[in-house]
């Protein structure tokens, strides 16, 4: 367990990480290209989408470094910087780039203060976070020992806590990845999954994903392949909320799984996950 650097206000890295996600969401949104979802060919829609996201992450990071210079950021595009405090802020200028794509309403701007080293795997937690959907106006944020909150809109933020029911009557999300191969060995793992549960939902962003598993909207949840800004924020929105937030051996949650659940289905799914990433074999990713 990493310990908040001394003097360091975890409800008020959230109030910044609020703020700042707030202005990247209205930037992708207010200024996505029209006609994005059709451009002529895949590969220019796809660079626009880059473009977007690179000017999210560049506002980010301009903006954490005037509020929080000592600070270092880490995110899914380019740009970077080492930080002397403690705390270092892991973001995803949109996740759910797809989803942003075709304009289907279901991508955020994810924004975490981790402490540890967030570029190795179970060296690193959140200790603040916000997520926040900029066209539906869905606000989640969470902090260390705050508990989660979601606000839409104007409302006042509500305190998110999991459901608990039975593996069988579990909403399942999950999500694949963009190399064939990985979603081949995804889908055959789904298929020892979707018989144990309610129902699979693939929704298209891991941030919200872990941010409905923390409000009940979805019961549990399981991917393969995340990185750091896929899960900083949302991790501790679903953890602040109840869930156990792991890997399958119940490590921090990592590329290799992660798996979100109340305490009462986690363990249930995850011998689930166990029994069919077995009969399944090894992954073959290119």
């Amino acid at each position: 367990m990493h310990t908040v650097p001394p003097g360091t206000d975890p409800a008020e890295l959230a109030r910044i990480a609020l703020t700042v996600a707030i202005e990247a969401g209205e930037l992708i949104m207010d200024e996505r290209p029209d006609g994005l979802g059709v451009a002529e060919t895949k590969s220019s829609a796809t660079d626009v989408v880059t473009v977007m996201d690179q000017r999210s992450q560049d506002h980010l990071l301009a903006r954490l470094g005037g509020l929080r210079p000592q600070d270092g950021f880490a995110g899914e595009e380019r740009g970077g910087r080492a930080g002397e405090s403690g705390i270092t802020w892991v973001v995803d200028p949109i996740d759910g780039t797809v989803n942003y794509l075709y304009e289907i309403p279901a991508y955020a701007v994810s924004v975490a203060a981790v402490v540890g080293d967030p570029t190795t795997d179970g060296t690193w937690q959140p200790v603040a976070g916000a997520v926040v959907n900029p066209v539906t106006g869905e606000r989640y944020t969470a902090w260390l020992e705050g508990g989660s909150w979601r606000a839409v809109g104007d409302e006042e933020p509500r305190r998110l806590r999991v459901a608990e029911t039975s593996l069988g009557q579990a909403l399942c999300g999950t999500g694949f990845g963009y190399d064939a191969d990985r979603r081949a060995w995804q889908a055959a793992v789904l298929t020892h999954v979707l018989p144990q549960v309610r129902d699979i939902r693939r929704l298209g962003s891991a941030a919200l994903d872990l941010c409905r598993v923390a409000e009940g909207s979805l019961d549990v949840y399981y991917e393969r392949g995340l990185n750091p800004w896929d899960i900083a924020a949302g991790w501790l929105v679903a953890t602040e909320a109840g869930a156990l937030v792991s890997d399958l051996y119940g490590h921090a949650p990592r590329a290799e799984m992660t798996l979100a659940a109340a305490p009462g289905l986690h363990a249930a799914l995850g011998a689930v996950l166990e029994g069919a990433v077995e009969q399944v074999g090894p992954e073959n990713v290119r």
